[in-house]
């Protein structure tokens, strides 16, 4: 015999105890619209097959902040300390 009681919300999606009437998360029961026909559609979950790199462009654009050219930067730092250190102890 199937249980009356749903396993999760059907409003917030939260986990419910064994044999809850109130979902202790968001207090919704079956006088505001708990049945067991309802359903958690409306909650923004992704699906299944969740591409992580379009939501990361979709959210932070196409093209993610590299500096380019710092790498050479440090290289000419380093060059000119060096030639500093020579020159100040001859």
């Amino acid at each position: 015999m199937p249980s009356i009681f749903p396993d999760h919300c059907p409003h917030c999606g939260a986990a419910l105890p064994h044999g809850a009437r109130v979902c202790p998360e968001c207090g919704s029961d079956e006088t505001t619209g708990w049945s067991p026909e309802a359903s958690a559609g409306n909650l923004g979950l992704p699906d299944e097959e969740f591409d992580y790199d379009r939501f990361v462009n979709e959210e932070f654009g196409a093209s993610r902040f590299k500096p380019h050219g710092l790498r050479w930067f440090w290289w000419a730092v380093a060059l000119f300390l060096i030639l500093l250190l020579v020159f100040l102890f001859r």
